[in-house]
């Protein structure tokens, strides 16, 4: 029998794509699907459900495609994950479950993500009748914790209100993530596979403003999960930070992905001038390069401080910013953004060279003593970001006993999601746990689902 090569999804062409925000891929046809499956080796001890933070049924849903049975392949996946469209589209597949795959060993990896997107966009959730068990959570927030944590809570029974402080639903996955990797009707697909599960959502509700914690205790709510995300950007804290230009890359993606701001009729225009720098080395600045690229920036660079070989960013996104035209400038590290007339106009950089490993393992970047000095329009910074400290101060005005740690992070208890409030559980990127991509933070949405109707449990028993 001849070997059959791993499928890849038909692209748009770079200089195509990089003048749209439409989807980069396309699906799976049904025949490449079918040769897909057919690789699987269904392993026993299955290493790429390890692999997945949710322990989708990897091998049994490929079984299904096999077997021209796409309708039991939707259900395998909806037993964990209600957002198979999103996770495989998003996911770091290559990390997780497609880097346990038995044939990436000696060959290419059975392309896990591709057939979980195949899935995903050809059905749709089946849940059976829902008995409510008279038991109301509040969730706080709609991103990748929230909506899966409320998806298992509302199909174990439970009244589920979803609070969400813009005005549109999907936290990170909408504002974060451009159209061009996730578009916007899969996500409002799979956001009303919720609605139909009976899921309520309000929109423009700032928990810790519009409403405490307190008051959605006195409301009914049973039991709380905090899962806001993680809204405040880290900056570099070099002079010129403050000049107009400089966008911290949540900024950035939530103008263009969310306001539009990049449109000739928006309230809220981004000044788009030629040459751009964006800071740092992760999908998010790979987001930030490639949206910048669209928005009509003519000359889009990276800036990172070390070398491609450490780029934390997906293989994928960065094979794609490249063909897109964006240029990375490695081992250089900012130092000051000057400015002329209130604007910014140049960047310095320290050039570095690799030293010992830091605690991270990767080698530490060291200044050579060298400087460059690039002309520039706009710097988008992609350092990562914080917690909003809103809930955690609003909690503390109320006198209740939040703990968090020396960076504002909620504490919790890593299985569970457990806070040092009684019924108030915390997962994603507002607690410490470092739940940094689509697929961990629904691992942490589903943990704390499990602990919250546990708890509620023992206290109908009590």
């Amino acid at each position: 029998m001849a070997k059959v090569e791993r499928q890849h999804p038909v692209e748009q062409d770079p200089q195509i794509r990089k003048n749209n925000f439409d989807a980069v891929e396309s699906n799976f046809t049904d025949e490449q699907a079918m040769l897909e499956a057919s690789r699987c080796l269904h392993c026993k001890n299955a290493r790429c459900v390890k692999g997945c933070p949710v322990n989708i049924q990897i091998p049994d849903f490929i079984d299904a495609i096999k077997n021209n049975d796409i309708e039991k392949a939707g259900d395998i996946i909806r037993e964990t994950s209600m957002l198979p469209s999103v996770c495989g589209r998003v996911c770091p597949q290559e990390r997780q479950c497609e880097g346990n795959c038995v044939l990436g060993i000696k060959d290419k990896p059975v392309a896990i993500g591709a057939l979980e997107r195949y899935v995903g966009d050809k059905t749709s959730a089946k849940i059976g009748e829902i008995k409510d068990n008279g038991k109301k959570v509040a969730i706080v927030g709609s991103g990748c914790a929230g909506i899966t944590a409320a998806a298992d809570l509302r199909k174990a029974g439970y009244s589920v209100t979803v609070f969400e402080a813009l005005h549109k639903l999907g936290g990170v996955l909408r504002y974060g993530i451009p159209p061009f990797r996730l578009p916007r009707t899969v996500l409002d697909r799979e956001i009303e596979g919720l609605k139909n599960i009976g899921v309520k959502f309000e929109k423009n509700v700032i928990v810790g403003k519009s409403i405490t914690i307190n008051q959605l205790k006195e409301e009914g709510f049973d039991a709380i999960f905090l899962c806001s995300g993680a809204g405040l950007p880290k900056m570099m804290h070099i002079p010129g930070e403050n000049l107009n230009g400089v966008y911290s890359a949540n900024e950035f993606l939530t103008r263009v992905n969310l306001m539009h701001a990049n449109s000739e009729d928006t309230p809220t225009p981004l000044k788009i001038g030629k040459k751009v720098a964006v800071i740092g080395g992760g999908n998010v600045a790979m987001d930030a390069a490639r949206t910048a690229v669209r928005v009509g920036f003519e000359d889009v660079f990276i800036a990172y401080r070390r070398t491609e070989k450490e780029l934390p960013a997906r293989l994928e996104e960065i094979r794609h910013a490249k063909e897109e035209g964006v240029v990375f400038k490695f081992l250089h590290a900012p130092c000051e953004i000057i400015g002329e007339n209130g604007y910014v106009k140049a960047m310095k950089f320290e050039i570095m060279e690799l030293g010992e490993p830091d605690s991270s393992g990767r080698r530490r970047p060291v200044p050579t003593g060298e400087t460059d000095i690039i002309d520039l329009d706009a710097v988008i910074v992609a350092l990562g970001t914080g917690p909003n400290p809103i809930i955690q101060k609003s909690a503390a005005d109320e006198g209740l006993e939040l703990d968090t740690d020396k960076k504002g992070y909620i504490i919790v208890d890593e299985q569970t999601g457990k806070t040092s409030i009684p019924g108030v559980y915390a997962g994603g990127d507002v607690a410490p746990t470092g739940e940094s991509n689509a697929i961990n933070a629904m691992g942490a949405g589903k943990r704390a689902a499990k602990a919250i109707d546990e708890y509620l449990k023992s206290l109908c028993v009590k």
